[in-house]
């Protein structure tokens, strides 16, 4: 049940949404089209209700599209009908509805009708028309292209344009249909352009609001047409007359079809400013004419049209542009004549430099130059054309010179140019102050300078003109053509802009010179002298360096260090050096220091610095438009100050000096004490106790002293030796001489050699001291003066004392004594000594040693003698 209602409802809605196919409602006017409304007029429509509808005028509603009409613009006119009055706007196209139906809900059908508006506005009348028949090949073209002004509004409707063509007198129309809202032109087919026929011309514009017509063009066909330029212009020298120029050129139509004049115009190459010469000159059928009141030697540009005559048709175009130039005259200006000098020690550099004439009137062949010192014709010089306008020559101090530069071409010679140069000691005054700015004018800044006039100037001087120049510092040793420039501005100026070609981040010296004029009385020449300059540097456009400042440590100290460093070249330096700052620091710790010094500054010493220590700086050049900084410098400080060194050389060398003084007083005063320590007294070995003691006989006090007696055996005597003896002896006695330098009181048998017993110090250097090493041995018997000895073994003895004796206390009787042969002393008791007995008692030993015989002590008897055989290698008991 409700869901059958609900679709029933929307059933319903849907119906009143669309509408039924029969309306219960017509709107007046009515239109089966567009219903075209005229923009800004009031337009009003009625709804009314047919008959047998269920609504009342009060359920009418109108909308425009989708949009409600306000009530207000509402009027009932009965129960039945209801207006609405609007004002048409260009936004109004669209469909105008008028709708019946019931607020609340209600099942009657609602009831909708509605038309189609458009809007806009109706033609304006075409003015300014006019047409044109161009020439085609040598004909007129049978097309007619007319124009016109149809206004500004557009009619926002559709507009259809005729254009309407009438030859008169054989009542021939031509008509063409431009169907645009705003239509600007049109063309007409005349099948065949007529010639010398009057034509009628107009334009006419409808649409649905209305129609215009425009103004009739009634004119002769010539009116129409527009002919081509002229054809083959040519431009031709005449070569006698530097002054004019031949123009020549073809009729571009045949005089019966459209007889022409003609217009020409010219200008310099490179110039937009054109002359025309004036139309009655060339009104005539012509074709030639000549440009007079030209420039000699210059390239001009030619260009010509044409029209009918007396104006009769429209101008052609103007022809392609011809070129051609006047021929050479002599030149008509005198070069511009300047001078550089530069003051040495003796002399004055002066270099002449000039520019061509401004009326060259031709190409400059050659220069004459003539040079006069103190009015004497001093050189004469003929320069040829060439980029480098200038001439190099020394003038003495004392000395005038008179200058005279002549430009010449094919033709003639210039008029003469003429400068004047007083001595050095005749300077002229100067201008008073100068200034110079930058205007940064697009697209180039541009220099602008400023002076005040002289204040004062000699009697029978006259200012003629200010001369300004400049010159690019520093001059390139390699260039051919000195930079400078120099302009010259009215006496009554005191402020110019440089014209000259000026390099950005170049430095130029600028000179403001005022040029007087006098005339010499006794000559009758004029001459041009130019007072004293006032020069400033300046920059066109300053920049950062182009490198920065390299420096050197010129010395280091313990806690300071001098910088130098050279001025960055002129040609490098891009600007003006505001000031330099140095930054320092100690190596790897990037902790910068720094310090500004002015600009005139190129050395400064750093201060309170570590000593020996690592240090890393640089300089950092700086002008108003940047900064650049050098390379890096190391340098250490060092150890020590300024005299720190040589005050401690001092205390040492004082130190050692006293110490050595010391001690030499010191070995002085202690003498005796020094010489008991280096040469000790050596004790006497014959008053020594060794000889008489032996461990197994100790000494007895009761015992009587001996005498012990030495005697010499030349152990190389042959005389004792025994013929075996005598064999060996030379193997002996190399043995035994190196013995006596081996053996000792540390040698391997306790019975050594016999040269080493107490008597070898007097085979010995009497000199010997403590370096010599001597032994004292002694041989105790088993039994004493015959006593029959027990069977102990013999017991030796020996001192281990390496005092060495002295040869003038042992034997002072040996000093005298002199020979090569090696001694053997040994002991004995009694005061004599055979050799016989001796050799009778060694049973037939050769060279035994054996005790002496001595008379019989009432002590005791000796015991039987023990001899010592000595053998190849060494002694053995016998």
């Amino acid at each position: 049940m409700d869901t059958s209602h609900h679709l029933l409802l929307l059933l319903m809605f849907l119906h009143y949404a669309i509408g039924s196919n029969s309306s219960c409602v017509k709107i007046l006017p009515d239109s089966s089209s567009n219903i075209v409304l005229e923009v800004g007029k009031n337009f009003t429509a009625t709804c009314h209700l047919l008959e047998g509808s269920v609504y009342t005028s009060d359920d009418i509603e109108w909308r425009l599209e989708n949009i409600s009409i306000a009530k207000q613009f509402y009027r009932k006119i009965n129960e039945t009908a209801v207006s609405v009055t609007v004002n048409v706007s260009s936004d109004m196209s669209g469909l105008l509805r008028c709708r019946a139906a019931k607020e609340s809900l209600s099942y009657a059908p609602q009831c909708i009708y509605g038309i189609f508006l458009r809007t806009g506005y109706p033609p304006l009348k075409p003015k300014n028309l006019s047409c044109l028949a161009l020439q085609e090949g040598k004909d007129i073209s049978s097309y007619l292209n007319c124009s016109w002004d149809p206004g500004s509004r557009s009619p926002l409707l559709d507009t259809n344009y005729t254009l309407t063509v009438n030859v008169l007198a054989s009542d021939l129309t031509y008509k063409a249909e431009c169907n645009q809202h705003l239509a600007r032109y049109c063309v007409v087919n005349l099948e065949t352009f007529q010639i010398h026929m009057l034509f009628r011309v107009w334009v006419e514009v409808k649409n649905a609001l209305g129609s215009e017509r425009s103004d009739e063009l009634q004119k002769y066909s010539a009116y129409f047409v527009k002919p081509n330029p002229p054809l083959n212009v040519r431009v031709l020298t005449e070569v006698n007359i530097s002054t004019s120029l031949m123009v020549t050129w073809k009729h571009p139509v045949h005089e019966t079809v459209l007889k022409l004049s003609y217009a020409i115009r010219y200008c310099k190459v490179a110039s937009d400013v054109w002359v025309e010469v004036p139309e009655s000159f060339t009104e005539a059928y012509m074709e030639s004419f000549r440009l007079q009141s030209l420039e000699p030697y210059t390239q001009y540009v030619v260009q010509m049209r044409c029209i009918g005559e007396s104006h009769s048709s429209h101008w052609s175009n103007w022809s392609a542009s011809v070129t051609g130039h006047t021929a050479e005259a002599k030149p008509a200006s005198a070069p511009d004549l300047w001078r550089i000098i530069q003051p040495t020690s003796n002399n004055r550099n002066v270099t002449l430099v000039w520019k061509a004439p401004v009326k060259t009137n031709g190409k400059i062949l050659k220069y004459y130059l003539n040079i006069s010192q103190d009015y004497v014709m001093f050189e004469s010089h003929t320069i040829t054309d060439k980029p480098r306008l200038m001439y190099s020559m020394e003038l003495p101090p004392g000395k005038t010179a008179s200058i005279e530069l002549a430009a010449v071409n094919s033709v003639g010679a210039s008029p003469k140019a003429t400068l004047f140069i007083p001595r050095s000691d005749q300077e002229l005054p100067g201008v008073g102050d100068m200034r110079w700015s930058v205007r940064d004018e697009k697209p180039e800044p541009e220099l602008q300078v400023e002076w005040t006039a002289v204040p004062s100037r000699p009697a029978g001087l006259h200012l003629f003109h200010y001369l300004l120049e400049w010159v690019k510092i520093p001059q390139n040793v390699h260039q051919t053509e000195l930079q400078a420039g120099w302009q010259r501005v009215s006496c009554n100026v005191t402020n110019t802009t440089l014209n000259g070609d000026l390099e950005k981040f170049k430095r130029y010296n600028i000179s403001v010179y005022p040029i007087y004029k006098y005339h010499v009385r006794h000559t009758l020449q004029t001459h041009f002298l130019a007072g004293r300059p006032v020069t400033r540097p300046a920059y066109i456009q300053q920049g950062p360096p182009e490198k920065g400042p390299t420096v050197t440590v010129t010395k280091s100290k313990k806690n300071s260090a001098a910088l130098t460093w050279e001025e960055i070249p002129l040609d490098r330096q891009r600007g003006f050096i505001t000031d330099y700052t140095i930054f320092y620091e100690i190596r790897n710790t990037k902790q910068w220091k720094s310090v500004t010094v002015s600009p005139n500054v190129h050395s400064y010493a750093l201060t309170d610095l570590a000593s020996e220590t690592d240090y890393v700086v640089n300089i950092m050049a700086s002008t108003v438009a940047g900064s650049e900084k050098g390379m890096d410098c190391t340098f250490k400080t060092m150890k020590y100050g300024d005299g720190e060194v040589e005050v401690i050389v001092v205390v040492v060398c004082l130190s050692f000096l006293f110490l050595t003084v010391f001690i030499i007083m010191l070995c002085l005063w202690k003498r005796e004490v020094i010489k008991k320590l280096l040469w000790p007294q050596v004790p006497d070995p014959s008053d020594s106790s060794i000889a008489h003691w032996s461990p197994d006989f100790p000494i007895k006090a009761d015992v009587p002293k001996e005498d012990v007696s030495v005697v010499e055996v030349d152990v190389f005597d042959g005389k004792s030796l025994s013929e075996e003896d005598k064999a060996v002896l030379p193997l002996k006695k190399d043995k035994y001489l190196s013995e006596e330098h081996s053996s000792g009181i540390g040698g391997s048998s306790c019975m050594s050699s016999p040269h080493h017993s107490v008597s070898d110090i007097d085979s010995g250097d009497s000199g010997q001291t403590t370096a010599s090493t001597v032994q004292y041995s002694s041989v105790v018997a088993g039994a004493y003066k015959g006593q029959t000895p027990s069977h102990q073994p013999p017991a030796f003895a020996r001192s281990e004392s390496t005092q060495p004796l002295l040869d003038c206390e042992e034997h002072p009787d040996h000093l005298s004594e002199s020979g090569g042969q090696s001694r053997s002393s040994y002991f004995r008791r009694g005061r004599e000594l055979e050799l016989g007995v001796l050799g009778q008692e060694c049973d037939g030993a050769s060279l035994t040693f054996c005790p002496v015989q001595e008379e019989t002590s009432p002590v005791a008897e000796d015991p039987p003698a023990l001899c010592y055989m000595q053998q190849q290698s060494g002694y053995l008991p016998q």
